[in-house]
């Protein structure tokens, strides 16, 4: 594509790419947004939360867990969900393939890998010297609030927005407001 700079957004765990990408080719990049995002090496990051697995963890895509993990337990939150759910599973032309089966297990055994504690692969991203934007869901239980606080906190440029009523599908449930704080946020250059 021949492009000078490009802005990234990376969710979930499309964000440690993100974040490898500008520690690594700085050069290449204006401003990232990390939506759930946490750093690696964060305390308490090793594999997810029972009830998390529980909802997810098994071999057959399951939309009620999906639900349980994406969006907070109340009821707007949980329309928003089933919105995006039927967007998603409901749709029978023109689908992207599921994950097996194997791919999830290899993304939950990354996911592992990752949090492992480690101070000096936590304030690597210390290096990142560009705008960074970092939210979260304010319910998120695979990758906690405070992880995103974290994060921010050891990046030299960054800012945190943490969406209310909302868990790991915030920018599904948020849509608009996230993609307007997006554009804001890359609209500002100097």
């Amino acid at each position: 594509m021949e492009l000078p700079r490009v802005d990234l957004l990376g969710f979930s765990i499309g964000s440690p790419v993100e974040r490898e990408i500008a520690l690594i080719r700085p050069d290449l990049l204006g401003r990232i947004v990390l939506a759930s995002s946490v750093p690696q090496g964060a305390a308490g990051m090793r594999g997810w939360a029972p009830e998390v697995i529980g909802a997810v963890g098994a071999p057959e895509p399951n939309p009620d867990g999906y639900l349980v993990v994406f969006f907070a337990p109340t009821k707007t939150s949980r329309e928003a969900g089933r919105q995006a759910a039927g967007r998603i599973f409901g749709r029978t032309a023109n689908r992207d393939e599921l994950t097996t089966w194997q791919t999830r297990q290899a993304q939950y055994d990354a996911v592992c890998a990752w949090g492992v504690p480690n101070h000096a692969l936590l304030e690597r991203v210390a290096a990142i010297d560009l705008s960074v934007f970092v939210a979260n869901g304010d319910s998120e239980p695979m990758i906690l609030p405070r992880y995103s606080y974290l994060l921010a906190g050891l990046l030299p440029d960054a800012r945190v927005t943490i969406y209310p009523d909302s868990a790991h599908g915030f920018l599904f449930q948020h849509h608009g407001r996230f993609a307007a704080d997006v554009h804001a946020f890359l609209g500002e250059r100097g």
